[in-house]
């Protein structure tokens, strides 16, 4: 008896020894790969990420001090000039040569032109290409002058491009594939714009939003660790400066107010509509103006820089308000400042009313003009000084005093989504930028008034529309070439084990057959696609487009290939 069960119980883990190994070379094997694969994707993206996060966070907060530094010199100059009439005319002869110092720039180096957003945005999604150091360098240096030179220039835009650039350099530095560069690019971008507005989760929505418009894993995960190591840098430097590590917007209060109350919510719905009315004539006039500045030749294109340049003079010698991005004007807004300074001593609806006009046209005209500087501050500043002026009529009309605050910060969002068309982000910018949610709901009712207001006059995102502008320059008489490829997904390619939704594609591919075990079908967002697929994928390219490349290195290998100028 003893033997007998002996031998039973040495067959019994002979068989399941057998039968494991049979069952571990049948297909637990192959998991523990695709998921060895995953992990070591996402391992190096999060590695990537979080170098570009501590290199933009670095060199961001750099940009942003001496932007904060620029800003407050060209305040106090000015302030000289306003005491000493006199010398005014030397103000406006280095305006005009700080006008022929950006144009002769601009030539010379037109990938700064604008904010850099649109730009950035072009990398991301791979229909441009730039070099890095060279926007990095270009971008931080001019519109580091402009802020000096007192335009209504912010340091956002720039940021979110330097962070960009950041993301490309650590990617060339690395020498990854045009893949994982788009990841570090949107990741840098994202960390950027966070870095500027110590704002990680509205850094994050504009990188899927506006940016990739998509949300992908490898996207999030990127993003994340860039946006969490550049903000923690960012917070280091400036405590070991002694600077003040808080909310962006400190002044704004929303404690006595009650955000339950139903008539708070029609005051909201006409403010709402007022800026959204506002961002979209806003819209209209930044294109009519960059149609009247192309016909400007002077000078071979340098000329018409001194349009922007010396209108700033003339608007930051009527009042400080117009000079830089808008902080100190949005910040005095607020219950919690000493107030508004007064122009002339005009009454206070009549002071804000001005620096809303000159701050919108100034800011209509640098985007016009394509002066190298942020617009994203400046475009808060108009909606946030709309809000103080409905404020002003609620209150005639009987709202309490005590939700001004709320109306300023949700006319800033409603006004920046009808022209931005980032809903998302325009919410999660109310609450990070003010550290409040306590009005939420009303806020996101003034941002779906201003993107509604937005779909109906059909105005695209004005970045979106900036960046094709530069996309059909760039490429004028270059003929596009459309292509058919059947690809093969390998266990290697990103796109194995993935749905058709969660990857990552170059921008204009479709997915057209799947063919998979001798029968094919036509995929949509939800398809897995699986090692040994076989793709018909048709396109788009220019030349310079890393399409192709993209795609090899997404699925895995290319079949056959059949292209087509049109």
């Amino acid at each position: 008896m003893p033997y007998a069960a002996l031998f039973i119980a040495v067959r019994g883990r002979v068989l399941l020894y057998i039968y494991g190994r049979v069952w571990y070379n049948g297909g637990v094997r192959e998991r523990v790969k695709h998921v060895r694969k995953h992990l070591g994707n996402g391992f190096q993206i999060v590695l990537v990420g979080a170098l570009t996060g501590t290199f933009a966070g670095v060199v961001v907060t750099l940009y942003t001090v001496l932007a904060a530094m620029a800003e407050d010199f060209s305040r106090g100059y000015y302030a000289f000039f306003r005491a000493q009439p006199a010398f005014i005319p030397l103000l406006f002869l280095a305006l005009f040569l700080g006008a022929v110092v950006i144009g002769g720039t601009l030539r010379f180096l037109p990938v700064i032109r604008g904010s850099g957003i649109p730009q950035t945005e072009g990398a991301l999604r791979g229909l441009m290409r730039f070099k890095w150091y060279r926007a990095l360098t270009g971008m931080f240096a001019a519109s580091l002058f402009t802020i000096f030179m007192g335009l209504s220039a912010g340091a956002e835009g720039p940021s979110l491009m330097i962070g960009g650039a950041c993301g490309c350099g650590a990617s060339d530095m690395l020498r990854r594939n045009a893949l994982i560069r788009r990841y570090q690019i949107t990741g840098g971008a994202c960390a950027g714009l966070a870095v500027a507005f110590n704002a990680p989760f509205t850094g994050m929505m504009f990188a899927f939003e506006e940016g990739q418009k998509r949300f992908t894993p490898e996207v999030f995960v990127c993003a994340f660790s860039s946006v969490v190591f550049a903000v923690l840098v960012r917070n280091l430097l400036y405590a070991a400066f002694g600077m003040d590590v808080g909310a962006y917007f400190t002044t704004f209060s929303f404690a006595a107010a009650d955000g339950t109350q139903p008539v708070f919510y029609a005051y909201v719905l006409l403010a709402a509509l007022v800026c959204a009315l506002a961002g979209v004539g806003f819209y209209f006039l930044v294109f009519f103006a960059k149609r009247l500045f192309a016909r400007l030749t002077l000078w071979k294109g340098v000329g018409k820089m001194t349009i922007p340049f010396l209108l700033a003079g003339a608007a930051g010698l009527l009042t400080a308000y117009a000079m830089g991005g808008g902080h100190d004007f949005i910040s005095a807004l607020g219950s919690g400042s000493e107030g508004v300074e007064r122009i002339f001593s005009s009454p206070l609806w009549a002071t804000v009313l001005i620096v809303v006009i000159v701050k919108l046209l100034l800011t209509v005209v640098n985007m016009g003009a394509g002066v190298p500087c942020g617009a994203f501050i400046p475009m808060l500043a108009v909606g946030a000084g709309i809000g103080a002026l409905m404020s002003y009529l609620c209150g005639a009309m009987g709202m309490d005093a005590a939700y001004s605050d709320a109306l300023v910060v949700i006319c800033m969002a409603a006004f920046f989504t009808t022209v931005v068309k980032a809903p998302i982000t325009g919410v999660v910018m109310t609450v990070e930028l003010t550290w409040n949610y306590l009005f939420l709901l009303p806020a996101v009712i003034g941002v779906a008034v201003g993107y509604l207001v937005g779909e109906l006059f059909r105005t695209k995102p004005i970045y979106d529309r900036l960046l094709d502008d530069m996309l059909a320059e760039n490429r004028k008489g270059e003929m596009a070439q459309s292509f058919a490829v059947r690809c093969r997904v390998t266990a290697e390619g990103i796109a194995a084990g993935r749905a058709v939704r969660d990857i990552l594609f170059p921008p204009d591919v479709r997915i057209l057959r799947v063919e998979r075990g001798g029968a094919h079908f036509t995929p949509d967002g939800n398809t897995v696609l699986l090692a040994g697929d076989v793709l018909t994928v048709e396109g788009e390219e220019q030349e310079g487009d890393e399409v192709r490349e993209t795609l090899a290195e997404t699925l895995g290998e290319e079949i056959s290939d059949e292209t087509d100028p049109r």
